[in-house]
């Protein structure tokens, strides 16, 4: 029996899959070489002193913002709310880790339970894969959830189950509530430069109404699958210049994009924004770019190295558009920054959870608060002039007299950006 020599068309098809494969193959390896060499550059290197802006408070309305950007100073005041509360503890975290702050935190929540407090805990499973499983074994007076690191079951069809659990939260009773960037874990308290924002007043009611939307959508994941939903009064007061965007892939919900994106086209004077991770999308980058040409102050400071450094080089993708336009870009030194914080035209301000990436904005469970203020925006202000004392400011001439070999790595790695 002869057999049929394939078509053209089928030898196209196999050359097209060839290279298709081969394409992937180079990024995938170029990607996973460059984690492997970083991982092995980064040992046994000590931390380095970053500065740091103590904690600030101001009043709005009813009620307080106090910002933090040192985990030591967070942690202690965080601890302090947990010891002292006396009905409810809402507590929410993308990486708890098993060291002696995770541990603290963990004997905390215990002993809050034990005086007969209710304590809710919410963690993420995959962020949490390499903490040892004894750690993640918690008294049965505490309410633990943890989301899964697969969620969607059988229905792998279905995207809008993919989304991680990013959120940092914590709300104790109905008295003080914080979110923001930090993790729960040692390097977090000293080592990283983050941005968290401590509320009181009314604004506590809509991060605590989050919380309780986030556990009863996934109550069911928990070991008792008749879990009954967390019931929340109804809040009697609102306070107007205090408004909590949640990112819910579940329901296809992704406002915090659309958050920035309308407060950066209404930006008249200036947009200075700090991101542990940019990888947005074009229209985003349309938008700065759209501001710096009227004449808008934007600014944008990012790691010099952050820990993951293929997001480092996606990122540099971005650059010459950002720089052509007119945007400056600040690069911070010796520390990692992972805040998600941004202040326009010295009335608006955010700070939150999610990343100017695509996984923040458009792929995971995120939340920011925004902020209509300007004695909080003047402080964030302050707080951002700090960070760029710390800073090397990239310039146009230095970026396009980049080395060759930079260039094509940046082009290699690009088609990865809808995966970041």
């Amino acid at each position: 029996m002869r057999v049929r020599p394939p078509s053209r068309a089928g030898r196209v098809m196999t050359v097209l899959r060839r290279t298709l494969l081969t394409v992937v193959g180079i990024q995938l390896a170029v990607a996973i070489g460059m984690s492997l060499v970083d991982s092995y550059r980064r040992r046994g290197k000590k931390p380095k002193p970053f500065p740091v802006t103590p904690p600030r408070t101001v009043p709005i309305g009813d009620g307080t913002v106090t910002t933090y950007t040192f985990g030591r100073d967070l942690y202690d005041d965080m601890l302090a709310a947990i010891d002292g509360a006396k009905r409810q503890i809402l507590f929410e975290t993308y990486i708890w880790k098993g060291d002696e702050i995770g541990e603290r935190f963990k004997a905390a929540l215990t002993a809050a339970a034990n005086r007969g407090v209710e304590v809710y805990c919410i963690y993420d499973g995959f962020a949490n894969l390499v903490v040892s499983p004894l750690f993640k074994q918690f008294p049965p007076q505490l309410k633990v959830l943890r989301y899964p690191v697969y969620a969607a079951g059988w229905r792998f069809f279905d995207l809008r189950r993919y989304g991680r659990d990013h959120r940092k939260i914590l709300v104790v009773d109905d008295d003080e509530g914080f979110v923001g960037g930090y993790n729960i874990g040692a390097a977090y308290e000293t080592e990283w430069r983050d941005t968290h924002v401590r509320i009181t007043g009314p604004g506590v009611w809509d991060l605590k109404r989050s919380f309780a939307d986030f556990w009863n959508l996934n109550r069911r994941r928990r070991i008792r699958s008749s879990e009954r939903p967390l019931l929340l009064e109804t809040a009697s007061t609102w306070e107007p210049r205090i408004r909590f965007h949640r990112n819910v892939p579940r329901l296809w919900m992704f406002p915090i994009r659309s958050m920035y994106i309308e407060a950066i086209n209404r930006a008249s004077s200036n947009v200075w924004m700090t991101s542990a991770y940019f990888l947005p999308d074009q229209d985003f980058v349309d938008a700065m770019r759209d501001a710096a040409g009227r004449g808008v102050d934007v600014r944008l400071l990012v790691p010099l190295k952050s820990n993951h450094i293929v997001a480092d080089w996606i990122s540099r993708g971005y650059f010459s558009q950002l720089l052509d336009a007119g945007v400056r870009i600040f690069r911070f030194r010796d520390a990692m920054v992972h805040a998600k914080t941004a202040t326009i035209d010295g009335t608006w301000s955010t700070v939150g959870t999610a990343n100017i990436d695509r996984l923040s904005l458009s792929g995971n469970y995120e939340i920011n608060v925004e902020v209509i203020d300007e004695a909080l925006a003047k402080t964030l202000e302050e707080i951002y002039t700090v960070d760029e004392g710390n800073c090397l400011e990239l310039t146009s001439s230095e970026w396009e007299a980049r080395d060759l070999h930079r260039k094509f790595t940046e082009f290699v790695l690009a088609p990865l950006r809808p995966l970041l």
